[in-house]
């Protein structure tokens, strides 16, 4: 990948209320930093006990189980809308309601490790697939969610949205390293 690609996107290649995750990844090799994430996501998963999957930090806050559920659910739609992008799709992609995602996805039935599983095989494939791309396609744009975003910022999106959830485990749940 050229080194013009793995700079961070610039402003406008996303919406505005994606700063944030893409502030928190560094620039680099986001393919790189995908795989090297997921395995810290992943042990960090590993090391909550079951016990405490179905925690909240708060009233009407998702549970461990549901936030890891979600972190799920986001990464497949953004992988879906960078490949859609990438092959040069021109058809606007919808948004999606988080809260209805997590309310329907049953994730406070499943195991910690069922959903590390998960984890481990989503990440995996949305490394394989970023790293697929021709270098052409990290540069196209398209429209999500009523607004332009580039194959670029969705890779970078993805992986801070990510290490934004990674955080909140730490902070509001208080999840170990």
């Amino acid at each position: 990948m050229s080194s013009s690609l793995r700079a961070r996107p610039d402003a406008t290649e996303y919406a505005s209320f994606y700063a944030s995750y893409v502030d928190r990844v560094p620039a680099g090799d986001v393919v790189a930093l995908l795989r090297a994430d997921g395995r810290e996501l992943i042990s960090v998963i590993g090391g909550i006990p079951e016990s405490r999957g179905g925690h909240r930090y708060a009233d009407q806050k998702w549970s461990v189980r549901e936030l890891i559920g979600h972190i799920i659910d986001t990464e497949r739609i953004f992988s879906y809308r960078a490949r859609r992008i990438a092959r040069g799709d021109a058809t606007p992609l919808p948004g999606y309601e988080q809260n209805d995602y997590v309310r329907t996805a049953g994730s406070d039935t499943r195991t910690l490790a069922d959903l590390a599983e998960e984890v481990e095989a989503v990440r995996d494939a949305t490394a394989r697939l970023l790293a697929s791309f021709p270098e052409e396609a990290w540069m196209r744009r398209g429209v999500a969610s009523d607004r332009e975003v580039s194959v670029r910022a969705l890779a970078y999106i993805t992986a801070g949205h990510a290490r934004h959830h990674l955080a909140v485990l730490r902070e509001q749940y208080g999840v170990a390293s």
